[in-house]
Formats: C-alpha cells, sequence, structure tokens
C-alpha cells in the first residue's frame, strides 16, 4: 500500500518545465496503478491547465512563474496549478460545441478537461484551477464553476 504524496513545484512560464512536472505526476499513478484512461486523461488536463497558465494566464513572461502543487494517494490525485496573471472569468470563455464557435480555438481546453476530470474548480480570480480525478470514477457532469 503507498501512502499519500504530497510535492510542490515553481516553475518558470515555460512549457517544458511543465512536461516535466506532468511526467512526474503520471509515473506516480502508474506506479498506484491508476486506469489507463485516468492516466490519459489527467496527463491531458494537466497539459491544457499548464498551457493555459503558461501563455493565457502569464504570457509567456519569463519573469513570472506557475506555482503547482499535487496530492496522491490511492484513490484520488489532486493539482492546484496557479499562475500570476490576471485571472479570467470562466463565463467569458464561449462555448465550443456551439456551432458559432466550432472554428474557434478557445475554451476547448477547459472542456476537455471537464471530460476527464472528476473536479475543475477555479478561485474567485480566475489564476488558480484545481483539477481532481478520482480513481476509476468516470466523471458524471463536468464541474467547471468557480469556487
Amino acid at each position: 500500500m503507498s501512502s499519500d504524496e504530497y510535492f510542490e513545484v515553481t516553475i518558470p512560464s515555460d512549457t517544458s518545465e511543465g512536461q516535466a512536472v506532468q511526467v512526474q505526476i503520471v509515473e506516480a499513478l502508474e506506479v498506484r496503478e491508476y486506469p489507463e484512461r485516468d492516466v490519459f486523461g489527467v496527463r491531458l488536463a494537466l497539459e491544457e491547465a499548464l498551457v493555459n497558465a503558461i501563455k493565457h494566464g502569464n504570457r509567456m513572461s519569463p519573469d513570472k512563474s506557475v506555482e503547482i502543487k499535487c496530492w496522491i494517494n490511492d484513490e484520488r490525485v489532486r493539482v492546484e496549478i496557479q499562475d500570476e496573471g490576471p485571472g479570467f472569468n470562466r463565463s467569458d470563455v464561449p462555448d465550443p460545441t456551439l456551432l458559432e464557435n466550432l472554428e474557434r480555438p478557445c475554451g476547448r481546453g477547459i472542456m476537455l478537461m471537464g471530460a476527464f476530470m472528476n473536479l475543475i474548480e477555479y478561485n474567485e480570480q480566475g489564476n488558480k484551477v484545481t483539477l481532481e480525478k478520482i480513481k476509476g470514477v468516470a466523471p458524471e457532469q463536468p464541474n467547471t464553476e468557480g469556487e
């Protein structure tokens, strides 16, 4: 039985640094024998959230960083990703499934995260996202509301 694992790391606004954190989290899930679909979904959601924080939040600014906190145990994984950007309002992001938005790229990452994670929460400012995946439990209804 593996114990709870917690780590936090602060990375520069660089997507390759974000990938190293993804690898660390994915390996921890594989050690705990999370189902392949869960590992895939967490990897995808992490990638989206990290890219959003680096590109949209920090605008790739080299003097800004992204803080990542991660809790992993045999039942669930929870990741908080916070950038130094001004934040955003979730309701301002267009629904990518609406006909008028099908050709637009915005909003797809958030929708994808909701398809795989059991919980997605944004802080009031909109510069921190919390993602949670419960091992072996499919998401019911994507929760993409603020805290």
